[in-house]
């Protein structure tokens, strides 16, 4: 229940500055709930819902048992109109839509689990209507006084609008493609009937209809006659002539309005007796679309689903846009076709000239007359002629519509008025006057202007005309508008490249992950076999022991070796810890200048109180090691290194990064600098302005991988001649994270695994082996598997194993599915899993014990002793 409000004097201290919540919980009655009175809350109650009510992120706190809710302002905005009856109640009632999830939330975060989904769909009622929303949710134990988990802490971070919009970017680049391979198909037909197939059969393939069909209206439009159709095969064709009434009084309405006929389902839609028509020709749903000349509907396309189909809006406009190109495809087929015609009957008509003198007058009378005609009816095209000094002598309909100009308004005006000023400038309406009188015709695609000084893109044609004695008479002019379709290739392409860059990226990231595992595995070998060795070899043969030492460091360098390769391409096991990073450089101040040279020298500004960040120390220091090679090398005469720190706040999503605190290191040089094109490649992989054998070109790629794996960013800034920044932007630490377990525990744990028996598991023979024998030198026994169906029989065969370590990277079965099998069987059998890098499932690797390779015996055997703290 939710009390009245409580006065600021009543409102603990711990919630005094936690805004309208903070005010809400102070006022509820907790003493109704499992949660109990307020003035009885333990001090670790009052700590996390004093972080809660402060912290900007949204957040709820599921405590108890039951999961009683407790939540920020955040929260309540995300809650919507259940905004604040949630507070105080218990989770599973509070959203009974999603229990099954909370209720596998609470067991998760009760056991001290985490949990972390991504762009995760949920069906909510927020407002009293159910919605789909995608959320990026983050669930973690939280603790009462005694260490014990006693509740879950929530981050609820919606990204509906992100997903949704990306959706329709996929749509709308489909779309695109569709339209683009549709115009190319029937671009290139000729005849209106292979126009109309080609349109049926892929728009119908693109829906997954059952059928598409074309089909044009009696003159008196009483009937209409289905020309050609493409249908699925087994059903039957629908080609033939049919009454139009028999199809109902709302298709005869809607269509002779001129809008479409949409029809989800004809027999709940329609009556029986109409619904029959459609029936009969093997049609559940239909959408079909008029065209309309002159006020007078003359011909339709339809699509049709022999199964009840729901129309959605992009589907309907897909398939008018597909309607309406179509059509001018095929009046472009007719017309080409009558020229073509007109041409042979010309060429026939002036053979018979020479024979029939007398009748040449009214022969050539008629020609011009159809020939006028046919060129005054095309709308899609503007035809004109010109005389020979470009004026315009004529002026069809098409050329109306297309560049706006009335023939009383154009005719006696210079065709350079279609031309911009700077091409009239520029001389071109006389190139192409010129060329079609040297060469007979001009064709060429170009900005040109309407009336009123608008662009739009024209196809343009000029073809010299002259009469029989060969004299130069005028210019034929057609003139086609492709504005739309130079858009729309613009879109596609730009998409394609985008697609193909970060295909490109991808492809290359999986082969450098690929190789470091592989190379993981090597030095696996080789480290454990010179440990080995080393231990029994004689004390006092310091030339052996100093080439094993070296053999080692030489592996050691190989493992860091495989992490700057995973770090470009994202996949290294991070080391994330608090990171203070003033004090971070001052220690490494030294290499720095070391690593630099006498000629340059480092400053170094932070303020007096930076905020740690969450980050792999080990990683942050080689790339602030490489930004500072980079500035040197950028001042080949000497000059100043900066480095300095803010803390910046980010609101919202900008340039990638998520709402919240973090520090923005930087690395200051004033050298020679990057233009542009340099600046936007300067983090591809490989690329480098160093010269040949001067840098791998993997730098700034490895900072930006680092960078973003840890939920930050590297941003540059740099022009030429005034020097360049570079930023690593890092998340702020939050405070308590990375807690070390008790003492008493793992020495305990130690004392039970003084003799294990160990099952290993890898498909590599050699760190087999050498795991093995690593392991039978701490006292354990090892038994080896090879795959994970031996692992499996092995467990089955010895009861007295104690122990799993397996591989991840194993071919038949991963060793993320044998940990599956192995916990159906023996569910209380500690494992280890040994991954040469971050290969493991997400969902599965927040739940195991990991051991990186390379690792030395040291590791494995802390490894072996926190995994029997299961047990301990």
């Amino acid at each position: 229940m939710e009390s009245s409000a409580t006065p600021v004097a009543d409102v603990p201290a711990f919630l005094a500055n936690g805004g309208e919540m903070g005010a809400r919980i102070a006022a509820y009655d907790w003493s109704t709930t499992g949660v109990g009175a307020i003035a009885q809350w333990s001090q670790s109650l009052r700590s996390i819902v004093a972080f809660l009510v402060n912290s900007p992120v949204p957040l709820v706190m599921l405590w108890g048992e039951d999961g009683h809710l407790i939540y920020n302002d955040g929260y309540s905005a995300f809650a919507g109109e259940r905004h604040p009856g949630l507070l105080g109640m218990k989770v599973l009632e509070a959203w009974p839509e999603v229990a099954d999830l909370n209720a596998h939330v609470m067991r998760v975060g009760l056991a001290g689990g985490t949990l972390a989904y991504r762009n995760h769909r949920l069906k909510l009622n927020r407002t009293g209507v159910f919605e789909d929303c995608w959320l990026d949710l983050d669930y973690s134990p939280v603790f009462d006084d005694d260490g014990h988990p006693a509740g879950v802490m929530a981050v609820v971070v919606e990204t509906t609008e992100s997903v949704l919009a990306e959706q329709a970017l996929r749509k709308s680049e489909a779309r695109l493609r569709f339209l683009d391979a549709l115009d190319r198909d029937t671009g290139r037909a000729t005849d209106p009937l292979e126009i109309l197939a080609i349109t049926t059969a892929k728009l119908a393939e693109h829906l997954g209809a059952s059928n598409c069909a074309y089909a044009d209206m009696d003159a008196d439009g009483a009937g209409l006659t289905i020309r050609g159709d493409w249908v699925r095969p087994g059903l039957p064709s629908t080609v033939g002539h049919y009454r139009f009434a028999a199809f109902g009084e709302q298709a005869v309405r809607e269509l002779s309005a001129g809008r479409p006929l949409i029809l989800d389902d004809n027999a709940v839609e329609l009556p029986e007796h109409e619904a029959a028509a459609f029936q009969a020709i093997r049609i559940a749903a239909t959408c079909c679309m008029p065209l309309v000349k002159d006020g007078r509907l003359i011909a339709l396309m339809a699509a049709h689903h022999d199964e009840p189909h729901v129309w959605t809006a992009d589907e309907v406009a897909l398939i008018r846009e597909v309607t309406d190109r179509s059509w001018a495809h095929v009046e472009r087929a007719a017309a080409e076709a009558e020229l073509r015609k007109t041409a042979i009957q010309l060429r026939e008509l002036n053979a018979e000239l020479e024979t029939r003198a007398t009748e040449r007058a009214a022969a050539l009378e008629q020609s011009r007359t159809q020939f006028r005609l046919l060129v005054q009816g095309v709308t899609d095209y503007a035809i004109y002629m010109l005389d020979p000094d470009g004026i315009v002598a004529s002026w069809n309909a098409g050329a109306q519509r297309i560049k706006g100009y009335a023939p009383d308004e154009i005719m006696g005006a210079h065709f350079s008025t279609f031309y911009h000023e700077e091409d009239r400038a520029a001389g071109e309406p006389q190139r192409a006057l010129e060329t079609a009188r040297r060469q007979g015709r001009f064709a060429a695609e170009g900005w040109r202007m309407r009336k009123g000084g608008v662009r739009f893109r024209a196809s343009v044609v000029l073809d010299a005309i002259h009469d029989d004695d060969g004299k130069l008479i005028g210019f034929a002019k057609i003139t086609r508008d492709i504005t739309e379709r130079e858009e729309a290739q613009r879109e596609l392409e730009v998409a394609r490249e985008a697609l193909f860059q970060s295909q490109k990226i991808e492809a290359i990231g999986q082969l450098t992950g690929g190789v470091a595992h592989d190379f993981n595995n090597l030095l696996m070998a080789i480290m454990s076999g010179l440990t080995l060795l080393r231990k029994r070899l004689p004390e006092d043969d310091a030339q052996i022991t100093r080439l094993i030492d070296n053999s080692l460091q030489a592996a050691d360098r190989g493992a860091a070796l495989t992490q700057r390769m995973l770090a470009f391409a994202r996949r290294q096991e991070l080391k994330t810890e608090r990171v203070d990073v003033p004090a971070l450089v001052a220690d490494m101040r030294g290499l720095l200048e070391r690593t630099i040279g006498p000629s340059w020298w480092i400053e170094v500004h932070f303020p007096d109180h930076l905020p740690a960040v969450w980050a792999d120390a080990n990683q942050l220091e080689m790339a602030l090691l490489n930004l500072a090679v980079n500035a040197r090398d950028a001042m080949p005469d000497g000059g100043r290194i900066c480095i300095d720190g803010i803390e910046q706040e980010v609101v919202g999503e900008v340039r990638g990064l998520s709402s919240g605190h973090y520090v923005r290191m930087s690395v200051n040089d004033a050298g020679m600098g990057m233009d542009a094109d340099t600046l936007a490649r300067a983090t591809e992989p490989f690329f480098t302005t160093k010269g040949v054998g001067k840098g791998t070109g993997l730098g700034l790629s490895m900072i930006h991988g680092f960078a973003r794996q840890n939920g930050g960013m590297l941003a540059i800034e740099s022009e030429p001649g005034k020097g360049t920044s570079a930023h690593i932007w890092l998340p702020v630490a939050a405070n308590g994270v990375g807690a070390a377990a008790p003492v008493r525990r793992r020495e305990a744990a130690r004392r039970a695994t003084r003799s294990l028996v160990v099952l290993v598991a890898d498909d590599d023979p050699l760190v087999l082996m050498n795991t093995a024998d690593l392991l039978t030198d701490l006292g354990h026994k090892a038994i080896e598997a090879e795959s994970g169906a031996a692992a499996l029989d092995q467990l089955a065969a010895r009861e007295d194993i104690a122990l799993l370590i397996t591989d991840q990277a194993m071919p038949g079965m991963t060793g993320t599915e044998l940990i599956a099998h192995v916990r159906a069987r023996r569910p209380e059998l500690p494992i280890i899993l040994a991954t040469g890098y971050g290969e493991t499932p997400a969902e599965a690797a927040e739940h195991l014990l990991r051991l990186n390779k390379p690792f030395t015996q040291a590791d494995l055997e802390r490894a072996v002793a926190d995994a029997m703290l299961q047990r301990v």
